[in-house]
C-alpha cells in the first residue's frame, strides 16, 4: 500500500467517525471530505466538484435519532479518487455514482453497528440499571471501536471501488456526459427538496429561493 493510499484510508476513516461517533467538526460534510481527498491525490478541484455534487444529496439528510443516514462523506472520498485526473464532463458522473454507492454501503454498516451496540446494551442491562460507571464507559469504548472498524472497512472498500471504476470508465463519451447530467440534476432536485423541508415556509424559504436565483444568475452571467 502506497503512502497516498494510507493517507486516504486514514482520512476516510476519520470522516466516517466524524459523522456520529467522534468530534463532529463537519469534516464529514461531502464538500470538505471530497476536497481534502482531492488534495491528497493531487486534484483538489475534482474533489471539490464531486463533494459539492454529493453535498446536494446530503442536504436531505437529518441525522437525528434512529434515522437511516448514508455516509456521503466517505462516499465523497471515493468519488474524489475516481474523478482525479479525469476530464470533468466525462469523469464527474461516474465519480458521483461511485460516491452514492459507497455512501449507501456505509449506511448498511452503520445499521450493523447500531444493532451490535443495542445487543451489547441489553447484555449489560442490570449493570446499567445500577448506574455502574465502568460498564457505561466500557460500552462507549466498544461502540467507538465498532464504528472505527466500520469506517475503516468502508474506506478500504470505497477506494477499491474507486480504483475499479477508474479502470473501467463508460465506453462512450455520450453516455458519460448523460450520466453526469442525470446525476447532477438528481442532486439538484434532492438538494432543493431538502432545503425546502429544512427551512419550511415564510421568510426562510424566501431566502432559499433568493439564493438559488442569485446562484443561477451568477452562473448564467459569467
Amino acid at each position: 500500500m502506497t503512502l497516498e493510499m494510507v493517507w486516504l484510508v486514514a482520512w476516510s476513516t476519520l470522516v466516517g467517525l466524524d459523522l456520529v461517533s467522534v468530534a463532529q467538526v463537519m469534516i464529514a460534510r461531502p464538500i470538505v471530505a471530497g476536497t481534502v481527498a482531492g488534495l491528497i491525490v493531487g486534484d483538489p478541484l475534482a474533489g471539490g466538484l464531486v463533494g459539492a455534487a454529493l453535498e446536494l444529496f446530503a442536504l436531505e439528510v437529518l441525522p437525528v435519532g434512529g434515522a437511516r443516514i448514508p455516509d456521503y462523506g466517505q462516499g465523497a472520498v471515493a468519488a474524489a479518487v475516481t474523478a482525479a485526473g479525469a476530464p470533468r464532463a466525462l469523469g464527474l458522473g461516474l465519480a458521483i455514482l461511485v460516491g452514492l454507492a459507497v455512501a449507501y454501503l456505509a449506511e448498511v454498516g452503520i445499521q450493523s453497528v447500531r444493532r451490535a451496540n443495542t445487543r451489547d446494551v441489553r447484555r449489560h442491562q442490570d449493570e446499567l440499571d445500577r448506574g455502574d460507571g465502568r460498564t457505561i464507559a466500557a460500552l462507549h469504548c466498544r461502540g467507538l471501536v465498532r464504528d472505527a472498524v466500520r469506517a475503516a472497512v468502508v474506506a478500504v472498500a470505497g477506494l477499491a471501488i474507486a480504483g475499479a471504476a477508474s479502470r473501467w470508465p463508460p465506453v462512450s463519451v455520450g453516455g458519460a456526459v448523460l450520466l453526469t447530467v442525470v446525476l447532477v440534476g438528481a442532486g439538484a432536485g434532492v438538494g432543493a427538496t431538502g432545503a425546502v423541508q429544512l427551512t419550511g415556509r415564510g421568510l426562510k424559504l424566501g431566502w432559499v429561493v433568493l439564493g438559488l436565483v442569485g446562484g443561477v444568475a451568477v452562473v448564467v452571467l459569467r
